[in-house]
């Protein structure tokens, strides 16, 4: 079964401070809502891969337009990782 975290860092190093995060886990028996964890599952990303959590894309690297780099938009740096596990039979 695979579950899958995705972790939206400070800045495009896996050493960036988590600043948003979602998992999915399909083994939970209810699943209310994708993100509903009280607090931060990791402070960085690497912390999630020294938990065993395997990262398959990182966020694309695009400059800002020019007078653009303080406006708001969606979260920059996106990190996803995929943890492998046993499905209950």
């Amino acid at each position: 079964m695979q579950e899958v975290l995705v972790l939206y860092l400070s800045n495009s190093s896996l050493e960036g401070r988590v600043v948003a995060w979602s998992r999915f886990d399909p083994s939970r028996e209810s699943i209310d809502e994708v993100g509903d964890e009280p607090s931060v599952p990791y402070e960085t990303g690497v912390e999630a891969l020294r938990d065993g959590w395997r990262l398959f894309q990182a966020a694309q690297l695009v400059p800002a337009d020019p007078g653009a780099e303080y406006a708001t938009s969606f979260q920059r740096f996106e990190f996803w990782f995929e943890r492998l596990k046993e499905a209950d039979r």
